[in-house]
């Protein structure tokens, strides 16, 4: 399924900086940035459970806030972009 992870992390301290930076590493490990604090993971159920438990683990809640836009397996119908695009086809085949 497709989830989309937005998330505001308050950096006006040194340690809001160092949770932002711990945020995007999580959500770089199961998807790919697309602007800056949004993310396009392509995950099944256990996989979205582990990152939400991970995420959870590092915010601050009475500082910094997450969503998650769930858009299911059929999302391909429901994803509109304009302009330069610099992401790639989570669903496609991946050479390294």
């Amino acid at each position: 399924m497709l989830v989309l992870i937005t998330y505001d992390v308050n950096t006006q301290t040194s340690q809001g900086v160092k949770r932002l930076s711990r945020v995007a590493k999580v959500c770089t490990n199961y998807g790919q940035r697309v602007q800056n604090s949004v993310f396009e993971c392509l995950i099944d159920t256990t996989q979205f459970v582990m990152i939400k438990k991970q995420l959870i683990d590092i915010i601050d809640e009475e500082k910094d806030s997450i969503r998650y836009y769930i858009l299911g397996d059929k999302y391909k119908n429901k994803v509109e972009h304009i302009g330069v695009q610099k992401s790639f086809d989570l669903s496609g085949t991946l050479i390294i």
